[in-house]
């Protein structure tokens, strides 16, 4: 069977709704399903950011402290550090206003290696149609 792709597509914003985090808790819950696989089989999750699911990856934005709850923040950080891409759109960023340096690009600060990838909505819909599993959140 090989590598079983599955791509979260986050599109809601962070505010008064908990999906965009349930999509990275998911996402990293994911790979727990190798234990279930035959040997060599493997889960490859990626998490993207479209629409306005874009804010979800702007840096600081103080959820603990304002509201209390672990932020999404942490949870992109974490995904980085299991080394699970997370891929923000380029072309919503701009419609948003947003530059590149507004976004959680790394986590080197846990030990993470990989980096977030910013990608254009084609390269997003080509994943779209060769992942197995396709969730929106």
């Amino acid at each position: 069977m090989g590598a079983v792709k599955l791509l979260f597509v986050v599109q809601r914003p962070p505010y008064k709704s908990e999906n965009p985090r349930l999509a990275l808790t998911h996402a990293i819950a994911s790979q727990t399903a190798e234990i279930y696989m035959d040997d060599g089989d493997s889960v490859v999750p990626t998490v993207v950011f479209v629409g306005d699911g874009v804010l979800n990856a702007v840096k600081n934005q103080n959820a603990m402290k304002v509201y209390g709850v672990t932020s999404t923040e942490n949870h992109i950080k974490s995904s980085l550090m299991i080394d699970m891409p997370v891929w923000v759109c380029k072309e919503d960023m701009a419609r948003l206003g947003l530059k590149e340096d507004q976004i959680i690009t790394d986590a080197e600060d846990m030990g993470a290696e990989l980096k977030t990838t910013f990608v254009s909505y084609a390269d997003i819909q080509k994943e779209m149609e060769a992942v197995k599993h396709l969730l929106f959140f």
